[in-house]
């Protein structure tokens, strides 16, 4: 299996798309839908201090009848956010997702941002290996 760096090298489009603590749900809802992306990174200048993601909004705004327009996102985000090393690979990559239930990781080294990994960006690469065996296999099987 590749390392993460590899994935975060081979994706379409490495953007953060980032909010603050002081944005309100509701522009962070927006945002998401914009970009077609299922979590924000929350910094504080450079520091990463949470995540806010769908999720989110449905089980701390949405379920509360809370308001999103008086929302902050640093009321609902997730301020211990787990992440991963440009070095792990994606095999870890995928028990830590699955164990934890999560769809998003960011990938940190040394305490910089480097990139944020998707549940999506794995399945991907998991597909693609697949396809390159069977490839490979078929060439075996032809004596090729």
């Amino acid at each position: 299996m590749k390392k993460v760096s590899e994935i975060l090298k081979s994706k379409d489009s490495n953007l953060l798309f980032t909010v603050t603590p002081a944005t309100t749900v509701l522009e962070a809802a927006m945002l998401m839908a914009e970009k077609g992306v299922g979590a924000l990174l929350v910094l504080e200048g450079e520091q990463m201090v949470g995540i806010v993601s769908e999720r989110d909004y449905i089980r701390r705004v949405a379920l509360f009848e809370r308001s999103a327009l008086g929302t902050t996102v640093g009321e609902i985000m997730t301020a211990d956010v787990l992440t991963v090393s440009p070095l792990d690979g994606t095999q870890h990559c995928m028990q830590l997702m699955t164990n934890k239930r999560l769809r998003h990781l960011p990938v940190v080294e040394e305490g910089k941002l480097l990139g944020l990994l998707s549940i999506g960006d794995l399945v991907k690469d998991v597909m693609q290996e697949q396809q390159n065996m069977i490839n490979h296999l078929e060439k075996y099987i032809r004596g090729e």
